[in-house]
């Protein structure tokens, strides 16, 4: 495969033709996340994904992205209990860390986003280049207004303590991040001593412990847990501000850097011959805003348009409000 941007770069995305290489790439040195994508060339839904993955390691260089045709290297399938097509294992430190089956682009994203920062430097670096273990702790627990230690993630808690948290956090609409402690023994270790907690999960407002269970059953019982932790917006107040947020709004597959599809490339590029300012927000990173949006506007796909807070419609109405000299007037909230 031949390297693009020179002869000593590193492809976006490197099969795996066998077990040895497949070996072979689970130790490249310097790259603690190894993200592989069991795929079949008969499943356009793998086809997709491999897309997906390259659009990833343009963001995660530090990540090694490896496709591995599932029925070519049966070994490997049959060791890691492969049954179906797109599946992606997650590796760090050549040990097996997570799982994602099926052809879900933003939960992918969302994996490698919530691994990359939970990755150590690894212990080859200088100690100059390692970074302060309270200074990263302290990071952490200021990544969010409300952040939640736990074991596994919201969506798949892996101790009943961690699953009762998420239930009464979700119940409360509390808006929240999550860091799986089970992804860092570094951190599974030094929050203890960090926070004099010893146990899991612990919960945080604005940097600070809030406690773990317990309390957290404490402050609900008594009233205080909902003016102590931040409350998520009902979805569709969100979606309001979401679409007001600027006087010409796209919903899209991506950024205005980097579309993710190629009808968000062509709308992009249709806006950005025109004079007008405008937003873009990315429904891939967002599960929740990307199936709400097409309720709330009763259009079922993407990229979406707004103009004022009302939907002008997807890249096929756009076209046409080009062709026929309207699209300029309607960005500018004259019509």
């Amino acid at each position: 495969m031949a390297a693009e941007g020179g002869a000593a770069a590193v492809p976006a995305v490197v099969e795996a033709a066998s077990t040895g290489q497949f070996q072979d790439l689970l130790q490249q040195p310097g790259r603690s996340l190894v993200v592989v994508h069991f795929w079949a060339p008969w499943a356009p839904q793998c086809v997709q994904m491999n897309n997906v993955m390259a659009e990833l390691a343009k963001e995660h260089p530090q990540v090694t992205f490896v496709k591995l045709e599932a029925e070519v290297v049966p070994e490997v399938s049959e060791k890691y209990e492969i049954t179906s097509v797109p599946t992606f294992l997650f590796f760090k430190n050549f040990q097996k860390i997570d799982q994602l089956d099926g052809a879900h682009a933003p939960e992918l994203t969302k994996k490698v986003q919530r691994l990359v920062s939970s990755v150590t430097i690894p212990t080859g670096c200088t100690d100059g280049v390692k970074e302060d273990l309270g200074m990263r702790l302290k990071k952490l627990t200021n990544a969010a207004p409300c952040m939640l230690f736990m074991k596994g993630t919201p969506q798949d808690p892996r101790c009943g303590f961690s699953k009762q948290i998420v239930e009464i956090l979700n119940k409360h609409n509390v808006v929240f991040s999550s860091f799986d402690i089970f992804s860092d023994e570094e951190v599974r270790q030094g929050l203890k001593t960090y926070s004099n907690w010893p146990t899991y999960p612990q919960l945080y407002v604005a940097g600070e412990l809030i406690g773990g269970l317990d309390i957290v059953k404490e402050l609900e019982a008594s009233g205080e847990l909902d003016t102590i932790c931040p409350k998520v917006h009902k979805l569709e107040d969100r979606l309001k501000d979401l679409i007001n947020k600027a006087s010409v709004m796209l919903f899209m597959k991506g950024n205005k850097q980097m579309a993710k599809c190629g009808f968000s490339k062509q709308i992009l590029e249709i806006l950005n011959n025109t004079s007008i300012d405008y937003e873009t927000f990315d429904i891939l990173e967002d599960e929740e805003v990307r199936q709400g949006l097409k309720k709330y506007s009763n259009w079922p796909t993407y990229p979406q348009l707004y103009v004022k807070g009302e939907l002008i419609g997807g890249l096929d109405i756009v076209k046409e409000l080009k062709e026929n000299g309207e699209l300029s007037a309607i960005l500018q909230g004259e019509n």
